[in-house]
């Protein structure tokens, strides 16, 4: 059973999110598409687009532009993966990442993301192309990404576990 992931980010930004729209699912790739069209003022310098997004429990992706929080684009609910994702002109998936600090998501979650793909038949490059390591610290119970397979708080200087440790009970 693939892990579920509750919001697991700084509460404030849980209740500021609440004002916000929540993303705009997307059904096909002509959605894919015209949600690129709608957001195109976005574009990059190489014409691509950067945003944030989700996939909802039901499997389906959520898209808000890359400012957006990540439970704002989930609408508060908890989530099968998140993180940010690179769109071409042609509705390709350049790059993605799972860089969500707000649900702390495992690369393990891939799946979900390359099932909505693949319903959608949009060209995708098989995995993060960024994984984040994200580890919450026993001690002083920051978030905490893992570089270079260093496994110590950057906040307290604390030993991190060497699995996924967040829960929706907080540790």
């Amino acid at each position: 059973m693939p892990r579920i992931y509750e919001y697991v980010g700084p509460q404030e930004i849980r209740e500021r999110s609440h004002n916000s729209p929540p993303g705009v699912p997307i059904y096909s790739k002509q959605g894919l598409l015209n949600w690129f069209h709608d957001h195109r003022e976005d574009l990059d310098q190489a014409n691509q687009l950067v945003a944030t997004f989700v996939i909802d429990l039901k499997g389906e992706l959520l898209l808000a532009p890359r400012q957006s929080e990540h439970v704002a684009c989930a609408g508060g609910a908890p989530v099968r993966s998140a993180g940010e994702i690179t769109l071409t002109t042609k509705g390709e998936v350049f790059e993605i990442s799972n860089q969500s600090t707000g649900y702390c998501p495992e690369p393990e979650s891939w799946p979900a993301c390359q099932e909505v793909f693949e319903r959608l038949s949009v060209t995708h490059p098989g995995h993060f192309t960024q994984q984040i390591i994200f580890r919450r610290c026993p001690a002083c119970h920051e978030r905490n990404v893992v570089k270079d397979d260093w496994f110590v708080c950057a906040i307290c200087g604390g030993d991190l576990p060497e699995t996924w440790n967040f829960s929706s009970d907080g540790i």
